[in-house]
């Protein structure tokens, strides 16, 4: 199992539409990518706060191999989306999550900010 870590690269007069925009890029490749024997799980997306053109969108997949095969087929559904609405292609990064026990989180929700 990885981690896929895609950048998004919004035109900067459409950062206020970036979730309405991540909806209709996921409605393009989500049917294909849910069908993929490779999917792991659904994606999240994050707006980068300094840079709001940046969205980031971060998901499991099976393998780097698995991913490659969906990516090239994606292409061709994404080429108009990029045309419209980005400065330039996604970048495609693969992680691999490293097994560390995080001291104190037993009993714990995660997710939660610090200082709330």
């Amino acid at each position: 199992m990885i981690t896929v870590k895609e950048t998004w690269y919004l035109r900067a007069d459409l950062t206020d539409r970036a979730v309405e925009l991540m909806q209709e890029m996921d409605d393009l490749t989500g049917p294909n990518a849910h069908d993929d024997p490779g999917w792991s799980g659904h994606a999240r997306f994050f707006q980068h706060q300094a840079d709001p053109t940046q969205v980031i969108m971060i998901y499991p997949w099976r393998s780097h191999e698995d991913h490659a095969r969906l990516r090239a087929a994606e292409e061709s559904l994404l080429a108009d989306f990029h045309a419209k609405y980005c400065t330039r292609e996604r970048r495609i990064e693969y992680l691999d999550e490293l097994p560390v026990e995080v001291e104190g989180e037993h009993g714990h929700a995660h997710g939660h900010a610090h200082g709330h």
